[in-house]
Formats: C-alpha cells, structure tokens, sequence
C-alpha cells in the first residue's frame, strides 16, 4: 500500500497524528511536542472577521488561579469573633475599612491597590465543573467546547508582540488551556516550569540552518498539497503554530521566557517556588507584550487540616502577589495590566472536626481579587453575612466577574461569534461589569 492510499483511507485522527510525527522528524526541532496538540480545534464561522473594540483602562491581563476551592473565610472575607473564623486573625491595610488574613502581612502594603470582590456566586461546587464556569463563563456541556476567557482575549484583542504568544499558561495542568471551538491558533502555550525557559527552542544539535531550511520547505510542500486534496483545517492549524515557533526561535522576543535575566534580588523577592517565580515570568511576558498570561497555584482543596494548609499556602501568594503589584507599579506596567486573582469556589463556614479541622466546597459565595488596569484599589465590593455562607449585597455572578475584565480591556460584550454548529456565542455569556470598581 503506497503512503497516498494509506492517507487517503486513513480517519481525521490518524491523519494529524502522522502529521505530528512526520513533522517532528523532519524538523529536528525538539518544541514541536509542545504545539502538535494544537492543531484540531474548530475554526467559528467569523473567525477572520475583526472586532471593534470599545475604549480600554487594561491592555493586559495576568490572571492568577488558585485551584481547589480557595477559602474566603481565612483569606480576605474574615467574620472576627465568629465561631466560623477558626484561629486565624485579621490585619488591618493601607486602605481604610479593608482587611486580609494574618497570613498576608505584604499583600497588606499594597491593598490600596486591590478591589476585593466579597460577593462571588457560582451555581457549580464540583472542581471540574467550577473551574470550568470560572474559566468560560459557561456550564459545561457534553455537545461543545467553550473558549477559556484567555482564548477570548487573543481571539478579539489580538496580539500585542507578533512574534510571541497571544496567551501563555504557567503552571502544570492550567485550567485555562482550551480554545473551545474557536480556531486552534488561539490556544495558549503552556509552561510546565517558570525557571526552565521555554523549552527545546533550538535547532536540534546535527542540524544547521541550511537543513533546517529545507525541512521546513519539505513539511510546507507536504501539508499544502495535503490541505489542496483534503481541506483539513487541521493541517493549517498545524501550519500555523510551526510558523509561529520558527519566528519565535529566531526572535530577540524569546529571552522574555528566561528568569536568569533577572537579578538574583528580584528573583528572591517573588519567592523561591514555582508560584513565585510564575509570577516573575508573566511580568516578564507582559512586560514583552503578551496579552493574557495564567499562573495557577494548585492543592486549595482543604477539605482536610484547612487551617494548616492556609499556613503553608498563603505566604507563597502573599509574597509573590506583594512583589509582582510593587514592581509591575515601579516599571509603569500596573495601569495598563489588570492583575486578577481567582478559584472556582469558597469554603462552607461549617469547621468539619473530624476532618483536623476542614471546610468543604461552598459555591453560593467566595472571594476574588482585582488590581491595575483602571481598577480603583483600596475598597471591598459585596457583603456575606455574619457566617459567610451567603451574599447579602451586591451579588457578583461569574460572567460579571468574567464581563468585568473583559469590559476593562475593552472587548465588547455583545459580540458574537458563531461556533461551528451555528450557535451564538459571548464572551461573558450575559455577565454585567462591575462600573462601580473601576477609577
């Protein structure tokens, strides 16, 4: 059987893994692993079609997600003198009339920069389901793909630097790797390790310019007459994410992934962990012009010894978050980059005892923070009640919180796009901006 026949009867899957693996062969080039599962998203009916945008306070989002399920109560939300507040204390800010938890003495310095949303409410306390919402502004479904709020940003904003990515994720397993339905060049890069650079992003050792050059013709020559005979979108979208790798390789832009450019005192004010040094690097990123960069801290799920993990866990935001508002505020950055930290739920009031002290998930109300980026710092929006079990004022649905940051950066909020089955899509899906919180 010749390779023409094989290829002919051969599914859509088998097609793009062989694509993949062809590829990677004659490139020689290590980074091709990394943007091979790209390839394969659908392309929306308009996707060439350009977004007006309305006039922006942001140009710049570095999200911050803290995956589990943080809990409000022993963080920004505390209720002293309640038998749900546990052992933790509060501390008094910079700005009037706003506290933090005991465990963020730095973040304190600087929450004259910060609006603290109290308010949060999702309708989904399942991790997947929740991080989900957080990340799309839609439940999910079994029958589409929603686009992460990530992909959005780079599908309507564009990109700022052309020879860098739209949209990076730092963080081993980010929740925000997905381009739903929208065209796979919209999908972010991820970062497995901040201090490793981005990786295999040389020329295999053996193999020089000139052959670099002619493999690259060769694969181009291979996926154009493949595209002419089956129109894959598959293979453009693997076209497209091998000519964004070329150019990043040969482009000044690709020292913004190295944190060894920064001097050692930097670098230790941001934390000696992978969360710290996540936060350094999309500093580095925006600071090149990527537009949305997410680190995700991983383990807030404390259904066990809760108050224990918030010991641990906490100074490492609490370090990271001071040092990246102070030195995105020193280099002129922080007007124009929204900082924004998220989870997908709180944590229930109830202190589960036979647990060491544990609280479960509690959808119905938890934290969230915003800096930078036209956001007016120094106050706190919405109340819970006495327990902190349920909004009382000022309730802030998902899609607002989602609609707020896209209002900041300037993307209408009513513009659809069509994903491939016909349907009409948003970017917050309904979400009203939060006006009041911004300057």
């Amino acid at each position: 059987m010749t390779l023409k026949s094989i290829l002919r009867e051969s599914d859509e899957q088998s097609r793009r893994a062989f694509l993949a693996n062809t590829a990677r062969g004659l490139l020689g080039l290590g980074a091709m692993p990394l943007f091979s599962r790209f390839a394969g998203a659908a392309m929306p009916q308009d996707a060439a079609a350009p977004v007006a945008l309305r006039p922006a306070t942001a140009r710049n989002v570095i999200y911050l997600y803290m995956s589990g399920g943080m809990s409000h109560l022993d963080t920004f939300d505390l209720k002293p003198g309640s038998e749900v507040q546990g052992p933790i204390e509060r501390l008094k800010t910079n700005a009037d009339d706003v506290f933090v938890s005991q465990h963020f003495p730095l973040l304190a310095r600087h929450m004259d920069k910060v609006a603290v949303i109290n308010s949060l409410s999702s309708n989904q306390g399942a991790h997947e389901q929740g991080r989900y919402f957080m990340h799309t502004s839609y439940e999910m479904r079994g029958t589409i793909k929603h686009p992460t709020l990530g992909s959005w940003v780079h599908r309507m904003a564009g990109r700022v630097n052309p020879n860098l990515p739209g949209h990076v994720t730092v963080g081993n397993a980010g929740p925000g790797e997905s381009a739903g339905f929208l065209e796979s060049r919209y999908l972010p890069l991820p970062i497995g390790d901040p201090e490793a650079g981005l990786q295999n992003s040389v020329r295999a050792k053996g193999v020089d310019e000139k052959t670099f050059a002619r493999r690259l013709d060769r694969l181009r020559r291979m996926n154009g007459a493949f595209a002419d005979r089956y129109g894959a979108k598959a293979v453009r979208g693997y076209s497209d994410m091998y000519d964004d790798a070329v150019k990043l390789m040969s482009s000044a832009d690709l020292e913004a992934f190295d944190l060894e450019r920064e001097p050692e005192a930097v670098r230790a004010a941001y934390g000696d962990d992978p969360f710290g040094q996540g936060c350094l690097l999309a500093r580095r990123l925006v600071e090149h012009g990527v537009r949305f960069v997410e680190v995700t801290s991983g383990g807030w799920d404390t259904h066990n010894d809760n108050f224990e993990q918030m010991e641990e866990k906490c100074p490492v935001i609490d370090r990271a978050l001071a040092s990246l508002l102070a030195d995105l505020e020193a280099r002129g950055l922080l007007d124009e980059t929204i900082v924004v930290l998220a989870t997908e739920f709180g944590r229930t009031p109830e202190i589960v005892t036979e647990r060491n002290s544990g609280r479960n998930h509690h959808p119905k109300a938890f934290s969230g923070l915003l800096a930078g980026g036209g956001i007016r710092g120094g106050r706190t929006w919405g109340k819970t009640d006495e327990r902190g079990e349920n909004v009382i004022e000022n309730k802030v649905l998902v899609p607002d919180f989602n609609a707020t940051i896209a209002h900041a950066l300037g993307l209408p909020l009513d513009h659809v796009l069509t994903s491939p089955s016909g349907r009409p899509f948003t970017v917050a899906h309904k979400g009203k901006p939060i006006l009041e919180l911004f300057a």
